[in-house]
């Protein structure tokens, strides 16, 4: 059985959580490898919609485990909260069936006043416009190497040591460069200890689980956050999350051997939109604009944020076909399109007559370039009941296959709803739930 890493491939906020959800009706084990709680999945069962930051969206399916690889990092009171919100929903989010691996860093207090303080020092447009829940911090503890990491809750002697380092360093600049008061070692220590006994049980060599899950013939499905355009190398930078959103790091991230991702998802949403600051060539800042938004109910599901939406844009999609190698597309909220007599796919970028199919790599080259669109011809159908592609109307599928044409991939999976049967899936779509 092959397994699948599924990644978002614009800004983040695709669906991705629909499609985990949907997949992972199959998967023996489906492993989050990246980012922290500043992404949001939603998923959407007849009348109750469930939101997780951090447990991975399998979760729902009760013959699936779920595990937080050491590529993430984790806020283990946020993770708590989850659980319960899990357990009170009838869910069994126990530690017989969600598993941490002993080597996720932790988001600790001074990580989040960092964040925070940071964000507010900056002018209004330098501002990268972080959900200000201390990921960036972490993982730079990470790479400093001080970082505390969830199999030390099994030895408090060594994480207060390494508290009482770090809060040095932490303190310094909390105090002298942000004018924040300082925090209290022993407080932040004391309030690991006590919430330690119950996330002791969750830990786990998740390398070894997802060798073990292959080896004995069980799916192990990857779910990433964000987008490729977020990515901390290949994103546009600064405006970029902490860490690699790229199907390469679910290898890294959940400790698997590259040979093990055999199919690579990217997650496209019909348009485009976009949370915090940072380029946005389609954007619509316009009624045509406000239509996405609104029909879309394109609010992030971490923060609240109004997203910007805008005209879908293949440059991007063409950057993440090459970086993540993408074998199939899933399209989501093509139903948001209904009732626009046209619809515009920017094509190509333009910069001193020159035409770009890939976006410039110099850090302002977005802010040189002018979009070139083609134009297709909206629908007035709802599609929202259609079972099959040849169910959705002539102009809906030719938007589809205009989308399959210019990446070379197929579009295997189309989302027209919410709801989890409101999925077709086409070409080979089918076996991604064998």
């Amino acid at each position: 059985m092959q397994n699948i890493v599924v990644v978002g491939a614009q800004w983040g906020d695709e669906g991705k959580g629909k499609i985990v959800d949907m997949l992972a009706s199959r998967a023996a084990l489906v492993v989050r490898f990246q980012g922290g709680n500043n992404a949001g999945h939603t998923l959407v069962v007849g009348e109750d919609k469930v939101i997780l930051h951090l447990i991975p969206s399998g979760v729902l399916h009760p013959g699936t485990t779920c595990a937080i690889g050491n590529g993430v990092v984790l806020d283990p009171t946020i993770f708590l909260e989850e659980v319960d919100a899990l357990t009170s929903r009838g869910v069994d989010a126990s530690a017989r069936r969600i598993r941490i691996s002993r080597r996720t860093h932790l988001i600790l207090e001074y990580h989040k006043l960092l964040d925070g303080a940071r964000e507010r020092s900056l002018s209004k447009a330098c501002r990268i416009g972080t959900t200000g829940r201390g990921i960036g911090p972490c993982y730079e503890d990470k790479a400093a190497r001080v970082g505390v990491r969830a199999g030390d809750l099994a030895d408090m002697d060594l994480v207060r040591t390494k508290v009482e380092r770090a809060v040095k360093e932490k303190n310094a600049l909390l105090a002298g460069l942000y004018g924040q008061p300082a925090v209290d070692p022993a407080k932040i220590t004391a309030d690991l200890a006590e919430i330690a006994p119950r996330i002791v049980p969750y830990l786990d060599d998740i390398a070894g689980l997802a060798q073990d899950t292959a080896a004995s013939g069980g799916r192990v499905l990857y779910e990433g956050a964000q987008g490729v355009q977020l990515d901390i190398d290949h994103g546009t930078y600064p405006f970029v999350t902490s860490s690699n959103t790229v199907a390469g790091n679910a290898a890294a991230g959940a400790g698997s051997n590259p040979g093990m991702l055999h199919r690579v998802v990217g997650i496209v949403k019909a348009y485009t939109t976009r949370v915090g600051g940072g380029p946005f060539i389609t954007e619509l800042a316009d009624a045509t604009g406000d239509f996405l938004q609104d029909k879309g109910q394109e609010f992030g599901a971490t923060t609240g944020r109004r997203r910007r939406c805008g005209w879908l844009d293949l440059v991007i999609l063409r950057d993440a076909v090459r970086l993540c190698g993408l074998t199939d597309i899933a399209m989501t909220k093509l139903d948001v399109f209904t009732g626009l007599d046209e619809i515009k796919v920017c094509t190509a970028y333009e910069r001193d007559g020159q035409k770009l199919l890939v976006p410039p790599q110099d850090q302002n080259g977005l802010d040189l370039v002018r979009p070139v669109y083609e134009t297709f011809p909206g629908w007035k159908e709802d599609i929202g009941a259609a079972k099959s592609f040849e169910d959705l109307p002539p102009n809906a599928r030719a938007y589809v296959e205009g989308l399959e044409k210019a990446l070379s991939t197929p579009v295997s999976i189309v989302s027209v709803g919410p709801d989890r049967d409101q999925t077709i899936l086409r070409c080979d779509g089918g076996s991604l739930l064998d």
